[in-house]
């Protein structure tokens, strides 16, 4: 056999089964998270290693995208997706799959070796915010404060670049869906820029500081989970009331650390979650209102991310009725400028290639320039 084991139980593996069909080809069957109380089922993160002959020729089908939300089927793959490959699970390259009319994905690899990942997006771990917590601690610019812990019992921590007293404040939260890698990987980014020597960062921690909850979700990230944590909770939804500290410990943390902060003056002025999609746009928290201030604000954020950054996707608009996500909450609850930044995982149009970590982390680089011109203008 070509493969002889397909194996998942590590770090960031997915739950999946599989079986070699008589015509030779590989099944990998997606297991699917659950909403809690709701017929929704999501399953979009694959990252799995196949074990067998090097050299050999893999036939894969992966499957399992049946996804369904509010109701409706909902495929989170699409015509441009495709998988990221690595021998050892660090150096990684993207290979083109084909979406088939029955929603499977369609691939054929060969193994380098005995072993080969195979991945949705570049994986970034756990272990990966570990070792940049640990790069950054000892940084005298650097706070990172325990703000409560996962369902699992998973620290969560806010990382502040910058003086607590600096006239302005951004948010700015990733991974609190798990199979969401690109946001890890621009925070990593824009940390790190931030504490470069040079003159944008300079110029960014003498006005403002940023705030950063890095991986709301680690518990998901760590069993290669899809959209929920492990309570079935989807901590982007029912931000219109406070969390249930039982069901969504991530969130309830969140909201005493924030209501503290407002507490003592110090409330965020803007506040960023980030997604991936296969879009890839800016969701702003409102309809498009003539004369809404906080609808002027996005579109002046977009322009400024257009300006300094490779976005180029656009903006969506809610509109009445729609799901609380954060950035709804953090407007209407805390009156912060708020909004969904979906980075698009298929395809960057503004750098016309498949995007890999350090794409991801170019974005966070640029970022600084366009929150230093948010607060530069406010």
């Amino acid at each position: 056999m070509a493969v002889e084991y397909i194996q998942s139980g590590f770090e960031n593996g997915s739950p999946l089964d599989w079986e070699v069909r008589a015509d030779g080809r590989v099944h990998v069957r997606l297991q699917y998270d659950h909403e809690r109380g709701s017929p929704n089922r999501a399953a979009g993160h694959w990252h799995f290693r196949l074990e067998g002959a090097p050299g050999s020729t893999v036939d894969l089908a992966l499957e399992g995208f049946d996804n369904v939300w509010n109701g409706v089927l909902s495929s989170p793959i699409s015509d441009r997706t495709s998988c990221f490959l690595s021998a050892e699970g660090r150096a990684w390259s993207a290979v083109p799959a084909s979406k088939t009319a029955d929603n499977r994905l369609e691939l054929t690899v060969q193994m380098p070796g005995p072993e080969l990942y195979v991945a949705r997006l570049e994986p970034y771990r756990l272990s990966d915010l570990d070792r940049l917590l640990e790069e950054i601690q000892a940084d005298r610019r650097v706070e990172i404060q325990p703000i409560g812990a996962s369902p699992e019992g998973r620290p969560l921590e806010i990382v502040r670049v910058g003086r607590e007293a600096a006239p302005h404040r951004a948010l700015v939260r990733a991974r609190s869906h798990p199979w969401e890698p690109g946001g890890n990987w621009v925070v990593q980014g824009l940390i790190r820029s931030l504490l470069a020597d040079e003159a944008t960062s300079r110029a960014f921690l003498e006005r403002c500081a940023l705030y950063v909850l890095p991986m709301a979700d680690k518990d998901g990230v760590v069993r290669g989970r899809t959209r929920f944590n492990t309570n079935g909770m989807d901590l982007n939804r029912s931000w219109e009331r406070p969390a249930d500290p039982a069901l969504a410990p991530e969130n309830a943390a969140v909201e005493r650390w924030l209501e503290a902060l407002i507490g003592r003056g110090l409330a965020p002025q803007l506040a960023i979650d980030l997604h991936n999609d296969n879009s890839g746009k800016l969701h702003v928290s409102r309809p498009d209102i003539p004369g809404d201030p906080h609808v002027a604000k996005m579109l002046r954020l977009e322009a400024l991310l257009r300006e300094h950054t490779w976005f180029r996707e656009g903006s969506k608009f809610s509109t009445p009725g729609q799901p609380w996500t954060v950035g709804v909450g953090l407007l209407e609850r805390y009156g912060i400028d708020a909004c969904i930044l979906e980075l698009n995982c298929d395809w960057i149009a503004g750098l016309g290639r498949v995007p890999f970590g350090a794409d991801w982390e170019l974005f966070g680089h640029q970022l600084r320039g366009a929150l230093l011109g948010y607060f530069g203008r406010a």
